[in-house]
């Protein structure tokens, strides 16, 4: 798979190169144009060569390993997930309402107090939700 990568970047990188090359060489236009068009022609014949079959191949390959990953994002899994991020959540509202209160505005503690409240509340929601799933 990464031979197939590796041959993309080189082409890609060998047709940039030769166009700077051609670009900055000091010939007439005539000859410069010339030479643009056998590396152009020289990129189609690499290109043609890719193995088609083989990028299908890596493309049903990544696309299998995409499915079984969603298969292991089972609803436990998810569950962790969602106690996870709540308690992160959490732990960052409260941030939000201490530098509130170290910053000493009352307008800012309470309306951090309203964000953190209201984040417990959803991630609570989520969390029964989920729990209800899984049953």
């Amino acid at each position: 798979m990464s031979k197939n990568r590796g041959i993309g970047k080189f082409v890609f990188g060998a047709a940039i190169g030769a166009g700077l090359g051609l670009l900055f060489a000091p010939k007439k236009g005539s000859e410069l144009r010339a030479d643009l068009k056998d590396k152009l022609d020289d990129l189609v014949k690499q290109i043609r060569n890719i193995d088609k079959e083989e990028i299908k191949a890596q493309f049903d390959e990544k696309v299998e390993e995409i499915r079984e990953e969603l298969r292991d994002l089972d609803k436990e899994k998810a569950l962790n997930i969602a106690k996870k991020k709540a308690a992160e959540l959490k732990d960052k509202t409260q941030e939000l309402v201490d530098l509130a209160i170290d910053k000493g505005t009352p307008i800012l503690r309470d309306a951090a107090e309203e964000v953190k409240e209201k984040v417990i509340s959803v991630t609570k929601d989520v969390i029964k939700k989920l729990e209800k799933k899984e049953k």
